[in-house]
């Protein structure tokens, strides 16, 4: 929620097998895990970085969705903390590719974003034939997502902050941190966020119970 500007290689499958690939269950990323860390939003003017909060709300990996909440703490413009509800799109090969195909990013803005990430290198190659529907991701040891903020949930939309963008999201399994970088035509390029897990109590609903905790 920028301010409002005006590793194994993989393997490679085919045909109808390569709908089965999901991705491993890690369990740092789980209902209810919690992260902290940063969120440089500098331009050319200023040098700034927002201390985040992120915590998984909902998970359901068969179809690749996660949802969650982000907290943005001394936040200039906001006199308390924003606190934003966003939905994720995991890329499985299977429900999403690593190409977006929405929100003002077209291809050539997904492969300059992945390529951020050291992780996403031996998967160029083949995301740039078929955006990685060929690859099987189920024992890679990042995952990789797209989340999108959808509304706020504390302040109103003329709190001075945008969620027009989205963050390209790798998640390492081995120890639970998380970069990204955000993606909006009209900020500034490159946002980068980056989070540990945290031990906090663990807190949300899952998508295969249907429960609230």
């Amino acid at each position: 929620m920028p301010v409002r500007v005006e590793s194994s290689a993989p393997t490679q499958i085919s045909g109808a097998d390569s709908w089965q690939s999901t991705p491993q269950a890690c369990t740092l990323l789980s209902v209810g895990q919690a992260f902290s860390g940063t969120q440089n939003v500098s331009n050319n003017q200023k040098d700034e970085a927002w201390r985040v909060n992120v915590r998984i709300q909902g998970l359901d990996l068969d179809h690749g969705y996660l949802c969650g909440t982000m907290e943005a703490l001394n936040v200039p413009m906001a006199d308390t903390p924003v606190v934003t509800f966003w939905e994720g799109e995991i890329v499985d090969g299977k429900n999403y590719n690593f190409f977006t195909g929405k929100w003002q990013a077209a291809p050539e803005d997904d492969i300059r974003h992945w390529t951020k990430f050291p992780s996403f290198c031996p998967l160029m190659n083949q995301v740039e034939v078929d955006g990685g529907k060929s690859l099987d991701l189920s024992n890679y040891p990042c995952i990789f997502m797209r989340w999108k903020e959808q509304y706020f949930v504390n302040v109103g939309t003329d709190c001075g902050l945008t969620i027009a963008g989205f963050y390209y999201v790798c998640f390492s399994c081995s120890d639970g941190s998380i970069s990204g970088f955000y993606y909006d035509p009209n900020s500034s390029p490159f946002q980068k966020l980056e989070l540990k897990s945290t031990n906090e109590g663990r807190s949300g609903f899952s998508f295969s119970s249907y429960e609230l905790q």
